[in-house]
């Protein structure tokens, strides 16, 4: 029992004696043995917390990822229940595409087709009451999925006669648009002079299987 408080009443005057000053961090073996104890506690305390922290943190960057990628299949899971959801809804709109796209295509001239395209412009400028001057096509254009005809035209008459005229060709049964009309005066005339320029389109079938 004397050993026992002759040992508590060392550690205690080490401890009252102890000063950080007096601490020399070169020679760590000339430290009282209370010092050695609290240096190892202190370190040992410090290797747990940074385990613990270091666990820590990538559980929770592991936790954020997993987070991600729960909240990502939640918005493909609802993509999918709504395509499934609607799905013959989809069915009937492909249908109606097609019909509506096989109709566009019969409104494309085919090639065999131009000659009367070109007859049908100019009875719409004759019916007009303009004096058909030319009419002129020029190379087939190929774009990405169709074929693009210019058909360059001039023709004379009066204002509203040229009016007449463009109204009677976006009439036409096969799409034609028309593009960079310039209309002058003749000259010692009352009579307008119009050259415009007339489009008419193919469809490319080879492009749609490439």
């Amino acid at each position: 029992m004397a050993d026992s408080n002759k040992s508590s009443t060392s550690i205690v005057e080490q401890l009252q004696g102890f000063e950080l000053g007096d601490i020399d961090w070169q020679n760590m073996g000339s430290w009282p043995a209370i010092g050695k104890i609290a240096f190892c506690v202190m370190l040992l305390v410090v290797g747990v917390v940074v385990s613990y922290l270091a666990l820590f943190q990538g559980q929770l960057s592991s936790l954020e990822s997993l987070e991600r990628q729960e909240q990502q299949l939640k918005r493909d899971f609802e993509t999918k229940a709504f395509r499934v959801a609607n799905l013959d809804e989809y069915k009937t709109q492909m249908v109606e595409m097609e019909a509506s796209f096989g109709s566009l295509l019969k409104q494309l001239p085919k090639d065999t087709e131009v000659p009367g395209l070109i007859d049908d412009i100019s009875a719409a400028a004759l019916n007009a009451g303009l004096e058909l001057k030319r009419i002129d096509p020029a190379d087939m254009k190929k774009s990405e999925f169709y074929k693009e005809l210019p058909i360059n035209i001039e023709v004379s008459g009066g204002y509203h006669e040229m009016g007449a005229f463009v109204s009677g060709v976006a009439s036409l049964p096969r799409i034609v648009t028309l593009h960079d009309f310039n209309i002058v005066k003749t000259k010692g005339q009352e009579r307008l002079s119009m050259e415009i320029e007339a489009k008419t389109y193919q469809y490319d079938a080879d492009s749609r299987g490439q």
